[in-house]
């Protein structure tokens, strides 16, 4: 049995990020960039207004008030060749259009009378005021968003600025999901006597999608060799498999056995933690396959501590555990020393201070205590207890919280 951090650091040290793939920027929202970009211009690429106004030479407004001619207009996308500030002038400009030849200020028309053949300037101009100069932003060749960024919409807009259509990111991996048991129906179906529904293969699609993977659900293998066979060989062709039940050591517990038939390497069986402690995780030449607890609370914890992590790794992602902080219990947490202890807790926030209490009972047959949770603390294997009052380590559940 491994502990709790030796399983998380082997599979991060296992896993790789997947291959490159070039996509539509439309499409790249949230992907991981694959490589560094590049400025191929400089932004912005000329000298250009960062106001309506008007276009001054410093020399001329030494005074101010000061009336100078108009002697032309600049709207923004208009070309400033043939165009000159020659002194006792002005030359009306609009936001972005380039600085005219002569020009070194940019006078705001509120700052002005707003005169359409002669201006007044009312206010002090200072050289160089209102200019957005050439490779301000970015020069040219400079590395302006690093390979391993998440890419959001300020990404977007900057690739886009510089035309890149399409950019490198790391592919998403494809996720198997099997669920195992004869006792299990799948959804639209009531279940009889002794049946229950495959809940579990719908929450692990759902984690998997908000994890940044694409699931593909394979079905429930049944507790005979063949069915195992049959529906772990269609999972290792995936680039992830995740397995839900039928890895305890149980008479019908066959997922182990079937995939080291297969040619899985097992990496670890059982880890130090409740709950979640009949956890395995394998490979497939270089496929992860992680095989989860059939309870559906333990399944949930195993995905978010182990799995998730993981697939964020695949993708590129470069930071993949969630941020640990302190909160101050509100009531005393007890444990038995040996594991690491799992607990779900509900948050809420006073002043700067965060405040935590359990979701509900922590047996992991109540369901409900997952979808009350907010935050999960990790307690650590040699701890008994926590007082009201003292601070633990959690981190948030879930990518939406709702906080009292």
């Amino acid at each position: 049995m491994v502990s709790f951090e030796e399983a998380r650091s082997l599979i991060l040290d296992t896993v790789q990020p997947l291959g490159i793939e070039r996509i539509s920027l439309l499409d790249a929202t949230g992907r991981v960039l694959a490589e560094d970009m590049a400025a191929p211009w400089d932004l912005p690429a000329w000298d250009n207004s960062a106001m309506d106004g008007y276009a001054v030479r410093w020399q001329d407004c030494l005074t101010t008030p000061c009336r100078l001619r108009v002697t032309g207009f600049l709207p923004a996308g208009a070309k400033a060749d043939r165009i000159t500030v020659e002194a006792g002038c002005a030359v009306r400009i609009m936001t972005g259009a380039p600085v005219p030849a002569g020009c070194d200020a940019i006078v705001p028309v509120e700052d002005t009378d707003n005169g359409q053949q002669e201006v007044t300037l009312l206010e002090p101009v200072h050289q160089g005021q209102h200019f957005r100069f050439r490779a301000e932003d970015v020069a040219a060749g400079v590395v302006f968003v690093r390979s391993g960024t998440i890419i959001r919409p300020p990404e977007v807009n900057m690739l886009a600025g510089f035309g890149m259509a399409l950019v490198p990111v790391y592919r998403r991996p494809t996720v198997a999901i099997l669920s195992t048991g004869d006792e299990l129906v799948e959804l639209g179906r009531t279940p009889g006597a002794g049946e229950i529904i495959n809940s579990n293969t719908l929450s692990l699609a759902a984690a998997v999608t908000e994890s940044g993977g694409i699931p593909r659900i394979i079905g429930i293998a049944r507790d005979s060799r063949a069915s195992h066979l049959e529906k772990l060989r269609e999972g290792l062709r995936a680039d992830v498999l995740i397995t839900s039940a039928g890895v305890s050591a149980g008479d019908c517990d066959l997922v182990r056995d079937i995939l080291e038939e297969l040619g899985a390497r097992q990496l670890f069986w059982k880890v130090g933690i409740k709950p979640g402690g009949p956890t395995a995780f394998a490979l497939y030449g270089s496929t992860p396959v992680f095989s989860l607890p059939g309870n559906p609370v333990s399944t949930m914890i195993t995905f978010e501590e182990f799995v998730r992590p993981a697939l964020l790794r695949m993708q590129g992602q470069q930071r993949v555990l969630r941020p640990l902080f302190k909160a101050t219990l509100r009531e005393e947490l007890k444990k038995k020393p040996g594991k690491v202890q799992i607990v779900r807790l509900r948050l809420e926030k006073t002043g700067e201070r965060w405040y935590a209490t359990s979701a509900g009972s922590q047996q992991t047959a109540i369901l409900k205590t997952m979808v009350d949770a907010q935050a999960i603390a990790v307690l650590p294997a040699e701890s008994t207890s926590f007082a009201a009052g003292d601070p633990v380590d959690v981190h948030f559940y879930g990518n939406h919280i709702e906080l009292e």
